[in-house]
Formats: structure tokens, sequence, C-alpha cells
């Protein structure tokens, strides 16, 4: 496993998105606890989670209390794993996403969090999107409240731009050390927001980072990210290993699919390299609900690309973006 700098934690390369075992299609909990369990022994050490990711209706928490029993019940060290947890989002019985971002919701948030995560203090605690509603240094001005009382370690933002960077950056300094925006071979809208990370020495946390990759023409239609529905969306566990292949129409996406066969490895394990390789500031934290799926993840922390590969997945990247 190679490591990558969140702050001034050391944590894996590539994360665990805890999102696909609390929503819609969730595993039981055995499972559950297995594929944490599973992330842990490959050597994962970030843990990403949310309040709001639980059933629409259900009580917020689901998926913060589910980390925490298996951070509980796994039988090594767990001393160096880093907990992220998000505050500002909720998922009313309608199935909606709402955003809430009033100081007095998210520092609500934050302490029923580090309840639940059953921790002295969150290590990193990440304003889940802006709310348009509510003055943004205000909602930032909430996270440095929290780390002044020493109950969250370290602040992130999420789902922003780079004027909201900066400005968030200027009222926290370097306690500001994260970002997690959307970002894939598919959708890279964010590469400003990359950028400026790299310049500022802030982790840039992709989620839903296999956008695009789970399913190529070779198998059918391409399925790309769905809309904004919270983070780390499910990798697609079909698409691994062993995975049949069909002919169909070539896009450009399929680079990373050929790839992949010529690796002996899966498209989902080349996608997670390639982002890796992109920037330095890059911790993509995939989505799991199977053992085998975030240990097929995790080992693209040990897949290095190299120089021919990188620019020829880039090429195909930027002949999607063309339309071609």
């Amino acid at each position: 496993m190679r490591y990558r700098t969140v702050g001034g934690l050391r944590v894996s390369a590539v994360g665990l998105g805890a999102m696909p075992l609390s929503i819609e299609g969730r595993p039981d909990e055995a499972r559950a606890m297995a594929t944490v369990h599973a992330a842990l022994d490959a050597g994962v050490t970030l843990l990403d989670t949310a309040d709001s990711y639980h059933l629409p209706g259900e009580e917020p928490g689901h998926n913060e209390r589910l980390v925490a029993r298996a951070l509980a019940t796994y039988g090594g060290d767990t001393a160096d794993v880093l907990v992220t947890t998000k505050g500002g989002r909720g998922r009313p019985a309608d199935g909606s996403w709402t955003v809430t971002g009033s100081p007095r919701h998210l520092k609500s948030a934050a302490e029923a969090s580090l309840k639940r995560l059953g921790v002295e203090a969150i290590g990193l605690y990440q304003l889940h999107k802006p709310d348009p509603a509510v003055p943004f240094e205000d909602s930032v001005g909430a996270l440095r409240d929290l780390l002044d009382e020493g109950k969250i370690r370290y602040a992130g933002i999420s789902n922003t731009d780079t004027g909201l960077i900066r400005r968030a950056h200027a009222l926290l300094g370097d306690r500001l050390v994260s970002v997690q925006n959307r970002y894939s071979p598919a959708v890279r809208d964010s590469e400003p927001e990359l950028r400026l990370c790299a310049e500022l020495g802030i982790a840039f946390l992709p989620w839903s980072p296999l956008g695009g990759i789970s399913r190529s023409s070779l198998d059918g239609p391409s399925r790309l990210p769905s809309e904004d529905s919270g983070h780390s969306a499910p990798a697609g566990d079909a698409t691994r290993p062993g995975h049949s292949v069909r002919p169909g129409r070539a896009t450009g996406l399929d680079a990373f699919h050929a790839v992949a066969r010529e690796r002996g490895v899966s498209p989902q394990q080349v996608c997670l390299a390639w982002l890796l390789a992109r920037s330095p500031v890059i911790v993509p934290i995939p989505g799991a609900s199977r053992p085998g799926t975030i240990r097929d993840s995790a080992g693209a922390a040990d897949l290095e690309l190299t120089p021919e590969e990188v620019a020829r997945l880039e090429a195909a990247r930027l002949e999607v973006a063309a339309g071609s």
C-alpha cells in the first residue's frame, strides 16, 4: 500500500467510500462489516462516511454507526485509521437530498456524529455541500468553531468550486485539509479545483471516481455517474475480474478496459491508478459493498502505470470530452 497525506496525517492512497453500505440496495450487516474489515486488511486507512448516508426517512447516522462497529470489532490495530464524516445534508422520506448549512445545524450534527463514532474528536469533518440560503462564511465559521473547541481535528469542504475553496482557506488556513468533489475519467468538471488543491497542499478526495468505468461499450452502453446523490457511488461489482466481454461500439473509455486486459487487472484498478497518477494530492474513495470489491480497489495503490499508459488513457479521456 502506498500512502498520501491529508493534513498532517499519512493515509492509504486509496480510501473506502462507505456510502453503499447504508443506502438503497445496501448489503446485510454481516457483509457490510466484512467489507470494512476487508478494507482494513488490505491496508486502507481512510474511511469516508456521512450522517446522511442512510435510507430515505431513516434516522441519520446509519453509516457512521456501522463504521464505528466495524472498527470496534476489527481484530487488528486501527490507531492510524482516519474516519472522515460530513454534515449539512439530509435524506427525508421522499428520497431527496436536502442541504442545511446553518452554524446551529452543523454544530449539532457534528456533536451527534461525534457520539455515533464514539471518539473524543472527529478526525476530519467536512461541510457536505454549500447551502445557498446561508452565507458560506457562516457555514465555514461553524467548522472553525468546532476546530477551536477540539471537537474536530481537521476540516474539509465538498461539492464546491475554486472561489469557495479560497474563501474557506482564508478562514481556516492549514486546518482546511480536504476537498471532496465528483471527479472521474468521464466527469472532469473539477479540474480547476484539483489544480487549486495541489497549489494549496489540500487533499482532493474524488467521489464516484469510477464513474463511466464500471461498464464500457465492450459490455454494452457505458453507465455514467448519476446526478448528485451524495458521495462514493458503488463501483459496480459485476465488472470486476472475470466479467464477460461482448463486442460493441468503441468509446474512449474502452482504453481503460484494454489496458486492464493487458495488465491482467480490473478496469476499476486501472481507473484508480490513473487518478493517482493525475496528482499527488488525489486520494480516491471508491465505494464498495463486497469485500472482494474493496480488495480489488485497494490493489490500485500498488499498480503503477507506465508514462505511455497514462498518455494513452489521457488521450482516451480527451476523446470522450470532445464528444467522439
